[in-house]
């Protein structure tokens, strides 16, 4: 079973946060954009798990379109609906890996026993970042437009993406000292825009929404991972 759940997870995140462009969530109420979707969530669903004809794919491209219409057309595009629909989307992953568990181990890469560690870890990452970075951001719109005014274009994108990403190979490395170090990091980089009441409580929320999101993430991870065949990378150094 975690062999075919990372397998999914990495196809959701292809699906959801690389093979979908802006364009096509902009345009996600046309039921044409909301069709090649679902041929995307299916075909990444099909690479990952070497599996063509199993029903288990196409019941979850069904189902992950059926999330993404309602969503769509039933609610609005702010921060509980997205993370609304992202948990039902992973609960569906598990879901579909609980009934097929052995939907990786009958594939062609059953013998790549190094294969579902490194999609979930890919996954993770990307989940990590890109996915986060979507969520803080829709939790962020909730309190205006950005109140610090000089900024670098996209600078708190890339601070965010940067830093989730740090987090995660920290988490992953087994080194959590190093978030702290993080932290204060960026509290001294911030320290000006801290002067002011409203810019302090844009940054620790933004900070606290993004440090949490990777911490979840990676914890999630790493809980997955410790059930797959290891890569055996620190026994090779030995």
């Amino acid at each position: 079973m975690p062999e075919t759940l990372a397998a999914l997870f990495l196809a959701h995140v292809l699906a959801d946060y690389v093979f979908q462009p802006k364009w096509m969530v902009e345009e996600k109420s046309r039921t044409e954009t909301l069709f090649l979707h679902a041929l995307i969530v299916l075909l990444t669903a099909m690479v990952t798990t070497g599996q063509v004809a199993s029903p288990a794919i196409y019941a979850l491209a069904l189902i992950h379109i059926t999330i993404d219409t309602i969503k769509t057309r039933f609610f609005s595009d702010t921060f509980l609906p997205h993370i609304a629909d992202q948990a039902l989307h992973l609960a569906t992953l598990a879901l579909i890996a609980l009934i097929a568990p052995d939907l990786f181990a009958k594939g062609p890469y059953a013998a790549l026993t190094w294969l579902p560690q490194t999609m979930l870890f890919t996954a993770g990452a990307i989940y990590v970042t890109r996915a986060g970075g979507f969520a803080v951001g829709k939790l962020m719109e909730r309190f205006g437009p950005n109140p610090i005014g000089e900024s670098l274009d996209k600078g708190g994108f890339w601070i965010g993406l940067l830093e989730r990403g740090l987090i995660f190979l920290l988490l992953i490395g087994q080194m959590p000292g190093g978030i702290g170090f993080l932290v204060a990091a960026k509290s001294v980089l911030r320290f000006e825009a801290a002067q002011e009441g409203k810019k302090a409580e844009w940054v620790i929320i933004g900070t606290l929404a993004s440090f949490g999101w990777a911490i979840a993430v990676t914890l999630a991870v790493m809980f997955v991972s410790a059930h797959l065949p290891q890569l055996g990378i620190s026994s090779a150094a030995h």
